[in-house]
């Protein structure tokens, strides 16, 4: 039988003994929160982090969030984590968040209702939130929880509500294919029996307001991951009487478009434009460059906003942020 002990988890009074600093400097250099009057050089802060990270300690979450009363953590909760749009949220977050000692968690297409029951955060973000979520939504309101709720319905009740209503940029999107297409296509991944609007009704309005009738095929929903939106994309693509132009419910789906259209040796704007929901980074920098519709700067400010919201006081007066629509004209559908 092995005699061997296990290893002892590192803490930071163990920290502080090899740093040759106190427990409450190192409290301070780690959290960013201070102790009374404690502070810390610049030299024995990078000290203090270097000799932490050599030994391998993480603060205690929970035995933080009890004595501080937070938990330096932030929760992102994310519907598809492999779509350009929950991943620039996800980045964008994180960069912001890494000034000011805090740490985002990734939450992908999971219940975040139990995830927030067991998991202390500082704040939450919930990127699609209804009316049937807000007995939930009101539970962890009244526990103390900071949220923020994406959503183009609800108002704010306790938890801050992010404002971006898509119907009028998916409208204006639309609009744009119709000035120079007549042969329109359309991507998605909505369920057509979900209740209330969706993007495609956006596509559908329009062109019953244009006269032009809908080709069956010319509509091809997808499932939610990377190969459902190929086979979408081909099934649209790959054949003669292919559309001129598609609109696209996300810059995920217009994106596989684009590099579907490349592969069958289309040319893209000339042989098919192609214009997205979201205004994504990975939209903006990829060849060519992807037309969108969404709001300008929205993520560098949505990621001020929960770092914000992490760091306030639960007394404060939630407020609605409103984030309009614009068409980002760019080299897949230029005008």
């Amino acid at each position: 039988m092995s005699t061997d002990t296990p290893a002892r988890r590192p803490t930071m009074k163990m920290v502080a003994a090899r740093a040759g600093v106190s427990v409450a400097t190192v409290s301070f250099v780690l959290s960013g929160r201070p102790s009374g009057r404690v502070a810390a050089s610049a030299e024995t802060a990078e000290r203090v982090r270097a000799i932490a990270e050599e030994l391998g300690y993480r603060p205690n979450q929970a035995a933080r969030a009890v004595r501080t009363g937070r938990s330096g953590l932030v929760l992102l909760s994310l519907t598809q984590l492999s779509d350009p749009w929950c991943q620039s949220v996800s980045q964008a977050v994180s960069a912001a968040a890494s000034g000011h000692r805090l740490q985002p968690l990734i939450l992908a297409d999971g219940d975040w209702g139990d995830v927030l029951d067991g998991q202390p955060v500082d704040a939450a973000f919930l990127d699609a939130a209804s009316a049937d979520d807000l007995p939930r939504i009101r539970t962890l309101v009244d526990r103390g929880l900071q949220l923020i709720v994406f959503s183009d319905d609800l108002e704010p009740d306790g938890f801050d509500v992010i404002r971006s209503p898509q119907r009028p940029g998916c409208e204006l999107a639309m609009a744009h294919l119709l000035a120079s297409h007549s042969r329109i296509g359309c991507l998605t991944g909505t369920d057509p029996d979900r209740p209330g609007w969706h993007r495609e009704h956006a596509y559908l309005d329009a062109l019953q307001q244009a006269g032009i009738e809908r080709r069956p095929d010319d509509l091809q929903r997808y499932t939610r991951d990377q190969v459902g939106v190929y086979e979408a994309a081909l099934r649209m693509l790959d054949r003669e009487d292919r559309p001129t132009a598609v609109f696209a419910a996300s810059d995920f789906a217009a994106i596989t478009a684009i590099n579907v259209a490349l592969r069958l040796g289309l040319s893209v704007p000339d042989d098919l434009a192609v214009v997205g929901v979201g205004n994504t980074e990975e939209g903006a920098l990829m060849h060519p460059s992807l037309t969108s519709a969404g709001p300008t700067d929205f993520f560098a400010s949505l990621a001020e906003l929960i770092i914000t919201v992490a760091g306030r006081p639960t007394d404060h007066r939630p407020r609605r942020h409103d984030f309009p629509w614009r068409v980002h004209l760019r080299e897949s559908s230029p005008a």
